[in-house]
């Protein structure tokens, strides 16, 4: 043990370090068992949520007005260009079949 571990703590955060996971877990499972903190943490979470949002719809409003691509903008985008690769690949697929196509019409012309 070095001198430091062996010193009594000096606040109640450091009796709770010292004593480890097991009593950290014990503590915070207590702590969370009591309505008033479950409801606290609760209704914290909700208006995290409430204000991330607000926040989210603000940098939106200011990217608008400055003219710049948001989120939003960026997924719309991939959007349209997955739909645009798929759109290729079916095209490509067609035109391979026309070809195969020409191409075994030739060869019976020729066979002719």
């Amino acid at each position: 043990m070095t001198a430091k571990s062996a010193k009594q703590p000096q606040n109640v955060l450091d009796w709770i370090l010292q004593q480890g996971g097991t009593t950290v877990g014990q503590v915070v499972e207590e702590l969370l068992s009591r309505p008033a903190v479950s409801d606290g943490l609760a209704n914290m979470m909700r208006r995290a949520a409430k204000t991330k949002g607000q926040v989210d719809k603000n940098v939106e409003t200011l990217l608008h007005l400055l003219n710049l691509p948001s989120r939003a903008d960026y997924d719309k985008l991939r959007l349209k260009i997955e739909h645009l690769q798929g759109s290729l690949v079916n095209l490509n697929m067609k035109l391979d079949r026309i070809l195969a196509a020409q191409l075994t019409h030739k060869k019976a012309k020729a066979e002719d």
